[in-house]
């Protein structure tokens, strides 16, 4: 096997947005060792570092397809070293190792310089928040904390990251600061918990203070806000919302569910009425804000009664964007304790039945918006059309805009003005306006 074969690295990224980002730092670092870099490649490799999700029965069967798949190529001699890492790693490495013999070594999420050590490379802490992005150049995520302090009873996150840990912000304008020097006009926020930022290091929610900071540095157009817990929501980001032009107009709010027994529960320390004070108070603050939520169906002991508190809360709030899961019973949550009870063809009837009410609902806001004229980042070009993506809407969950290859040429990663012309449920049709 030659030296240039040793050298190349297949990393593959199972999972949400901040998997993602903690492949990028491993690539990075990987990168300044002097291997070739490959993401999500079909390519021939020496070496495959599976980065896994352990968050749902269906993230965790994916990851372990995932690793069986490229378990068998060793066991073909089609590559040197298996390596897994992440979540799944995190949570369930001494079951794992026992069944499954050509993974080479098993890592945790906290484990970095220990795998690139295990690989003979050389951790570098002058790297830290550097990364090789893997999201086209023009938009990052920004993962502004690790882990969770909250108790959510459906949740094994905290038992993969551990306890909410906030970045100072010094460390955050500096990640941005590259980002923007190298081409990034976007920034998403994520964290487990975006809220409660600031709290364990500055005794004190600081996201405005963050915000205000991020907002000012030179070549960001764009920053977004995901994942925000409801319950103590700082409103103190709202007036800064509404300040800076190049904080997006959208907030992603998981709620979770709306009647009240269920989220009592579930542990959300919330009611109804809270949440339907706080999108009161969202909403008058931000007049033109987007509003994103997740919504969790077939929680233990959830009645067709309490589900349908959640359908008229959702019809009832008209939330611009929103997403469902499927129960998934978790060893070692507070949930585990409850019996199981609702069917898996019950939660997912009830899961297209919220979402069929979310399609209408999208599909009537959506031709509120023909006529209106919006400022669109490109994203990518498919078929006969170029895609983007208005400040109410994220990459990859949220709806897309798309404008004809015939009428103009575009490139990838500009912002242009375009005038929606038409529209369908998840979908936006414009023309660039010259």
């Amino acid at each position: 096997m030659s030296s240039s074969k040793q050298k190349k690295v297949n990393v593959i990224t199972l999972g949400c947005s901040k998997n993602l980002v903690d492949s990028e730092q491993l690539m990075r670092q990987l990168q300044s060792n002097d291997y070739d870099i490959m993401h999500d490649s079909d390519s021939d490799s020496d070496i495959v570092i599976i980065n896994t999700c352990g968050f749902i029965d269906n993230a965790k069967q994916e990851s372990i397809n995932t690793i069986l798949e490229f378990a068998a190529l060793k066991n073909k001699g089609k590559l040197n070293k298996l390596i897994v890492t992440g979540c799944l790693s995190q949570r369930f490495a001494k079951e794992l190792k026992t069944e499954i013999k050509d993974v080479d070594a098993w890592f945790g999420t906290a484990d970095l310089p220990q795998l690139l050590k295990y690989i003979n490379a050389d951790y570098r802490k002058e790297l830290l928040g550097e990364r090789l992005l893997s999201t086209p150049g023009h938009y990052a995520y920004l993962k502004i904390s690790e882990g969770c302090s909250r108790t959510c009873a459906f949740c094994a996150i905290p038992l993969m990251r551990g306890k909410h840990r906030s970045k100072t912000i010094e460390i955050l304008l500096s990640e941005a600061q590259n980002l923007a020097s190298k081409g990034t006009k976007e920034l998403i926020l994520i964290a487990q918990e975006l809220t409660y930022y600031g709290l364990d290091i500055y005794k004190k929610r600081m996201l405005d203070s963050l915000l205000r900071q991020l907002a000012g540095i030179d070549g960001i157009e764009w920053i977004r806000l995901h994942y925000a817990y409801p319950n103590q929501f700082p409103l103190n980001i709202l007036p800064v919302i509404n300040e800076y032009d190049n904080i997006c107009k959208y907030l992603d709010i998981p709620f979770q569910h709306a009647n009240n027994a269920v989220l009592k529960r579930m542990q959300r320390n919330s009611n109804r009425h809270d949440q339907e004070l706080l999108i009161e108070k969202i909403r008058k603050a931000v007049p033109n804000i987007a509003l994103r939520t997740t919504m969790l169906v077939g929680f233990p002991g959830e009645t067709e009664s309490e589900f349908n508190d959640l359908l008229q809360f959702v019809a009832d709030t008209g939330f611009d964007r929103l997403g469902v899961f499927t129960y998934s019973h978790e060893e070692s949550t507070s949930a585990f304790a409850l019996k199981d009870d609702v069917p898996t063809p019950l939660k997912e009837e009830r899961a297209a039945r919220l979402m069929a009410l979310q399609q209408e609902i999208s599909f009537e806001k959506n031709k509120n918006r023909i006529g209106e004229v919006l400022k669109v980042l490109i994203d990518r070009c498919e078929g006969d059309y170029f895609i983007g993506r208005s400040q109410f809407d994220s990459p990859e969950v949220d709806n897309e805009i798309l404008i004809s290859t015939q009428d103009d040429y575009l490139r990838i990663g500009d912002f242009v003005q375009a005038k929606i012309t038409d529209v369908s449920d998840f979908d936006l049709f414009a023309k660039k306006i010259t």
